[in-house]
C-alpha cells in the first residue's frame, strides 16, 4: 500500500467512524477518488456518491458530503495494522526526544 492509499483509508475511516459514513470530498482529491473507486470495485471498502448535501458545520466551515463510505472487514483489518504501526513509529520518536 502506497503512502497515499495508507493516508486514504486513514481519512476514510475516520469518516466512518466520527461522521456516520458521510465524506467531505474537499479533502479528496482526483488519484483519491480513482483509488476508493477500486476498492469499492473489489469490495475492500463500499463508496459511492450520495445526494449532493453542503453541511455548515458548528464553527462555520462548509462540507461537501457528496459520499459515503464503508469499510469492510478487511480494510478495519488495515486500519488496525496502520494505527498500530503509527503509535509505535510516534511513541519511538517520543522516546528518541526524550533522551536528547
Amino acid at each position: 500500500m502506497t503512502k497515499g492509499e495508507r493516508s486514504l483509508l486513514l481519512y476514510l475511516e475516520t469518516r466512518a467512524v466520527d461522521h456516520a459514513g458521510k465524506v467531505d470530498c474537499q479533502h479528496m482529491n482526483g488519484e483519491d477518488f480513482k483509488i476508493a473507486e477500486q476498492w469499492n470495485e473489489r469490495g475492500f471498502l463500499f463508496f459511492r456518491r450520495r445526494k449532493a448535501c453542503l453541511f455548515v458545520d458548528a464553527v462555520g466551515t462548509a462540507q461537501a458530503l457528496t459520499h459515503v463510505v464503508k469499510l469492510s472487514d478487511a480494510a478495519w483489518e488495515t486500519v488496525a495494522l496502520l494505527r498500530c504501526g503509527k503509535a509505535e513509529r510516534t511513541t519511538v520518536a517520543e522516546k528518541e526526544a526524550a533522551n536528547r
